[in-house]
């Protein structure tokens, strides 16, 4: 009997980045494509906005797509003077949040902070941006498989 094999359909994310503060963003671009590669998916499109701020319409675009089957969202909100970075952290984290369950797909969250200072945002560039890789595939495969 001849052995038969299933080819898994591979995960393509989108890719939607702030470019603040550019020397975060690019190590976590980077850490999220050697993300996206180890988990055998591939990038189906990259966005560069502004900032955090922007990142929810940026994806929203790309859920609308249907060759995408998940967005990560990668991002540094920095600890600021005023609440400005609280209040922009909580309403991109809850408009991605809703941005997932109206469209059935999955967000990876790879959003340092708010709050967070540039050491700790350095030091949290590369894993965040490879949890937020592995967490929108996981719940890619977990929503195809239901």
């Amino acid at each position: 009997m001849e052995a038969h094999h299933i080819k898994k359909k591979k995960t393509r994310i989108a890719l939607v980045v702030a470019s603040f503060d550019a020397s975060i963003t690019d190590v976590m671009t980077s850490s999220a494509r050697n993300a996206i590669d180890e988990a055998h998916g591939r990038v189906g499109s990259f966005t560069q906005v502004t900032g955090a701020y922007e990142i929810p319409l940026a994806a929203k675009h790309a859920l609308r797509n249907p060759l995408i089957d998940a967005v990560v969202a990668l991002g540094w909100i920095e600890k600021g003077e005023t609440l400005h970075g609280e209040i922009m952290g909580y309403v991109v984290h809850e408009a991605l949040i809703r941005l997932q369950l109206e469209y059935d797909k999955p967000v990876g969250l790879g959003i340092i902070g708010p709050g967070a200072t540039m050491l700790q945002a350095r030091n949290r560039a590369r894993d965040t941006a490879k949890r937020a890789v592995q967490a929108a595939c996981l719940m890619n495969a977990l929503i195809n498989s239901a």
